[in-house]
């Protein structure tokens, strides 16, 4: 990346300059700017510009009023010399890699030069470098129709050619599996684009899904026909045909594997500081003990503000390539004035950065902090654990082989690392006093900076706060406590907000949650703040403090602001984190009931599933400070409906620690205001969430707490959903007695409920009936869920139950209307894989195998695994039909691996059974036997009659 100025189009205009972002809030001003930098070191002439800044309705001082919008935009750049002035325009003078657009056609081209050239390697890291600058749509905020036109559809094109490019790299890498999710994304946001789907279709092949390579085709065709009228193209009609024969063209490339790499990280490291000054011994020990010793971990211990972490990240930068796997990067916030760093939460963000899928990340810290281990034996990495305050903070996070070292910073020593993990310890103190004078001349300028220096006692962050408050005033001097000063030098807007940032518990804040805790416009304040170095902009958009300021700010705030204000902030903080969470439910999962709110005011400006799934990713670590902050000192009711609110993100993201922690923060709150209903509601959370963890009897004892208190507050609709989802425990945990006990004392209190909480009950009795082999009862169920609630879910399992009973004929006419009816991906997916059953039934392979196809498409990546599973089980029986006994055996284990791993008691004995036939064809007897007597043996413990005699009988 080129030094100086940096500048970003692909997606909302950012502007940073020496570090610090420059806020751009005219719109003409941006649509100048970006008219300028599309065109770097070229003079645009007047009238261009004049037609990208105002289209058809330009002023009537057409020239001076350009000349003024010029002057201002230097100005809010601070360097009037990269603007220059033409005899018939104007020229940026900029690196046209200090704009992202030019960079990512930069890296597109080395992308294509080393693909040509089959260093295949070197394209995958140039084509990835180049997607990782799209933050969004091309000049998404600059208002200049003209602009866009001229530029949006080249870029974005070239977008979607890298896009091919790189999965090009991938499949001649041997990576087909690795590609087959995102070109699912990418098929379905570009249908007509038929390069994504042709590798598509060949990485489903090669990773032995040929028949969901055939339906991609199938599902391309259909597209092509009804949009445009118009077939495939000949290229993609002969890969379908040689996928039909297993033409040996397509197999996947035999190559070297390199050693397993983490995938980039969201905790990966900070940026190094451009104007790193001194530390020239510190650099070379700290190099030398973690690139050339023994020494597995090194702390950097010294008093606040002195530079640990900044030095730190240096040193990890420099070390980059002598850890080829990568490095791991966390704030431990041990000094912080909120709570440290959830340990569960960080082993599992480790995690999930090292390839860990969410729902294979245990709850447990041990059991995480040992799968941690295990991934990092072998690989060459580099952990860097900063801020932390005492031993066991580090411990868990230790990686035990010599393959991987550790730096770690404090303000102590940690001497139990030493005594018993070998560590070493390198002291930073202060500047010297010649380091302090090279950086501030670096900040300020030429001089004698001697006495300044002195002032600020060498300490690095004083000196970095002392320049800041001292540029561009050339008669002020510093006569006291840096940033005492820096704080006294500011109007009191910024100085209020200053203080009241205290307040934020968790790492980092943005500019709306600024606004909402102090109830200001804070974007120019934070501008203003940063500038004077007591917040930094980590990251474009989010902004935190350094523990020595915020603690400095507390007090302030302790010292200015009466008790109300701060408890007056403190809430709208809350309110506005409980908005945001709000208006998330609303977009990524507004089915499920919530608890009353007491937030008010408009959300954040959150318009789509996308960006309610990025805001929620960003704020989860502030959301969960925020919870266990209002659990411990208020408003109780905050940590709840936060918890609350929240569990659905967590269940979907598979969150397991977070989701853990909060509820149970949640919990304590309601248990502690004697609030019966959050406490309910807090229960049946925890139940839910130890049902997703396969701890059933813990899940029972929140269920039964849950019903238990709901039945003191007579709220017998909630009671009755605790049961129905009892039920399911039950049922998970192989106690159907129970689950049908729990069923019917939820239908009894459901009598004058609406139809829809009725039918819901009525079609977990009968899918209990079908397990229990009473197909007969399913159908008498499945039938009134019907007449109640006649919807694409009642067709489908009515259809079911009748395809079981065989017959067909009325099967087909339900299933069909569930289709016509339409449904979320996993019931239309339920409804396929019975149609596909059906199929089979009625001896017509090649439907059902298009059908079951279909229906594992839209569920096998990321989709309900319940359904997932039911459905290769259909496909593996398929496939046992067409004679391809290999194929089936594979879609049985992989059905039976799912069904262990997420519960699924019945869906573990079908696939059982299923296997034991097939390998009984493979003359496989010694495994057949195995797993029909795991089958008898299972469906014994779990009364499930039927499948316990047929696997009685083929063991």
């Amino acid at each position: 990346m080129a030094s100086g100025p940096q500048f970003r189009l692909l997606g909302p205009m950012e502007v940073r300059l020496a570090g610090s972002a420059v806020v751009l809030r005219a719109g003409k001003h941006r649509a100048l700017l970006a008219a300028l930098l599309l065109r770097p070191n070229r003079v645009v002439p007047v009238t261009e510009l004049v037609e990208h800044v105002w289209g058809d309705t330009p002023p009537a001082r057409t020239r001076g009023t350009l000349q003024t919008y010029v002057m201002r935009l230097r100005a809010a750049l601070g360097d009037p010399s990269l603007i220059q002035t033409a005899a018939d325009g104007y020229r940026m003078r900029v690196d046209p890699l200090a704009v992202d657009a030019h960079r990512f056609a930069d890296a597109a081209a080395r992308g294509r030069a080393a693909s040509s050239s089959e260093d295949l390697v070197t394209a995958r890291k140039a084509f990835a470098e180049a997607l990782e600058l799209w933050r969004g749509p091309v000049l998404s905020d600059v208002p200049s129709e003209t602009l866009y036109s001229e530029h949006a559809p080249r870029l974005t094109e070239l977008l979607m050619t890298v896009h091919e490019q790189r999965i090009d790299v991938e499949l001649a890498l041997g990576n087909h599996a690795d590609v087959v999710p995102e070109l699912f994304a990418l098929t379905r946001d570009h249908p007509l684009r038929e390069r994504f789907w042709a590798q598509l279709m060949l990485a489903l092949y090669r990773c032995s899904r040929q028949a969901e390579a055939l339906e991609a085709f199938r599902q391309l065709d259909r597209t092509l026909d009804d949009q445009l009228g118009i077939d495939p193209s000949a290229e993609l009609r002969a890969l379908h045909q040689a996928i039909l024969v297993g033409a040996r063209e397509l197999a996947a490339p035999v190559v070297t594997r390199e050693p397993e790499r983490a995938p980039a990280s969201p905790l990966r490291l900070p940026d190094d500081i451009a104007d790193f000054t001194g530390r020239s011994w510190h650099v070379e020990r700290i190099s030398g003990l973690i690139a050339g010793g023994s020494v597995p971990i090194v702390t950097l211990a010294g008093p606040p503000g002195v530079g640990k972490t900044t030095l730190a990240v240096r040193v990890a930068h420099l070390l980059r390539d002598r850890f080829p796997d990568g490095q791991l990067y966390v704030d431990l916030r041990g000094y912080a004035l909120g709570a440290p760093a959830d340990g569960l939460d960080v082993l599992s963000r480790f995690l999930r950065a090292l390839g860990v899928p969410p729902d294979e990340i245990p709850p447990d810290a041990d059991e995480q902090s040992t799968m941690l281990r295990s991934l990092l034996s072998g690989r060459r990495m580099l952990l860097l654990l900063d801020n932390a305050s005492a031993p066991d903070q580090v411990r868990p996070l230790l990686p035990g082989t010599a393959s991987c070292r550790v730096i770690v910073t404090s303000r102590d020593d940690l001497r139990g690392l030493i005594a018993m993990h070998g560590a070493r310890t390198v002291p930073v103190e202060v500047f010297e006093a010649q380091e302090s004078a090279s950086l501030l001349t670096k900040l300020l300028g030429p001089g004698d900076h001697a006495e300044l220096a002195s002032r600020c006692g060498h300490l690095p962050l004083a000196l970095r706060v002392a320049a800041a408050y001292l540029a561009g005033r050339d008669d002020v001097s510093i006569s006291g406590s840096p940033i005492e000063l820096a704080y006294a030098a500011l109007p009191p807007a910024p100085q209020r907000l200053f203080r009241l940032l205290s307040l934020v518990p968790g790492p980092d804040f943005t500019a709306e949650a600024a606004s909402a805790l102090a109830d200001v416009d804070a974007e120019g304040l934070l501008t203003v703040l940063a500038i004077a170095r007591l917040v930094v902009q980590a990251v474009p958009g989010r902004y935190r403090f350094h523990d020595e300021l915020v603690r400095y700010a507390a007090t302030l705030r302790e010292e200015s602001d009466s008790p109300s204000e701060q408890q007056a902030s403190w809430a709208a903080l809350l309110n506005h984190y409980l908005r945001g969470v709000e208006r998330c439910a609303e977009l990524l999962y507004p089915g499920i009931v919530r608890l009353p709110s007491s937030a008010s005011g408009p959300a954040p400006r959150i318009s789509t599933s996308a960006e309610a799934l990025a805001w929620l990713d960003a704020e989860r670590p502030n959301l969960i400070a925020a919870i266990r902050h209002a659990a411990d000192h208020g408003p109780a009711e905050m940590a709840w409906q936060l918890a609350d609110a929240l569990r659905g993100y967590l269940w979907i993201g598979q969150h397991v620690g977070e989701w853990l922690a909060t509820a149970h923060h949640g919990l304590l709150a309601a248990q502690k205001s004697g609030h019966r209903p959050a406490e309910a509601a807090m229960h049946a959370n925890l139940g839910t969430l130890y049902l997703r963890l396969g701890e059933y009897a813990r899940s029972v004892e929140h269920h039964d707490h849950a019903i238990e208190l709901y039945r003191a507050l007579g709220d017998k609709d909630a009671e009755a959903s605790v049961l129905n989802n009892l039920s399911l425990v039950h049922r998970r945990s192989g106690d159907l007695a129970a689950a049908k006990d729990a069923l019917l004392r939820c239908l009894e209190m459901l009598r004058s409920a609406p139809a829809d909480s009725v039918s819901t009950g009525l079609y977990n009795l009968g899918q209990l009936a079908v397990e229990l082999g009473e197909i007969d009862g399913a159908v008498e169920h499945f039938s009134q869920a019907l007449a109640l609630a006649p919807n694409a879910d009642s067709h489908t399992y009515l259809g079911m139950a009748l395809r079981l009973q065989g017959r067909l004929d009325e099967a087909r006419t339900h299933l069909d209307r569930a289709l016509e009816i339409g449904n979320v991906p996993a019931g239309e997916a339920e409804t396929l894989e019975n149609l596909a059953a059906l199929e089979l039934s009625s001896g017509n392979t090649e439907a059902a195998l298009s059908l079951a196809s279909r229906a594992l498409s839209l569920v096998a990546d990321g989709g309900d695994q319940q359904v997932a599973t039911t459905t290769r089980i259909t496909l593996g029986e398929i496939r046992r039909a067409l004679s391809d006994l290999d194929t089936a055996a594979d879609l049985y284990e992989q059905a039976l691996a799912t069904a262990r791993r997420i519960g699924y008691a019945s869906g573990e004995v079908r696939a059982l059974i299923d296997l034991a036939v097939v390998l009984r064809d493979l003359d496989r007897d010694a495994d057949s036997r195995s797993a029909a007597e795991q089958a008898a043996r299972r469906g014994a413990e779990l009364g499930l009659r039927a499948l316990e005699n047929r696997a009685r009988e083929l063991a």
